[in-house]
């Protein structure tokens, strides 16, 4: 094999070792970002649930409005 055609195989396993990480990266940037629309839709619904918690907790030590008595009395 003469040197022309090792760095021709060279190049060309360098061309196919870049279009695969080409595609890699975009792949990954894909995941990435579906990931993070779902850490963000999660982290709002974590401070929905801890605002209906603390409403729960707060609403839980208020005394309960006495109950009417039955109507036959």
């Amino acid at each position: 094999m003469s040197e022309i055609d090792n760095l021709r195989a060279r190049v060309d396993t360098l061309e196919m070792r870049f279009s695969y990480q080409d595609q890699l990266i975009e792949d990954l940037n894909r995941t990435i970002t579906e990931q993070w629309k779902q850490i963000d839709a999660l982290t709002r619904r974590l401070a929905n649930l801890g605002e209906r918690v603390r409403e729960a907790a707060d609403n839980a030590g208020a005394p309960a409005a006495p109950e009417p008595p039955p109507p036959h009395y």
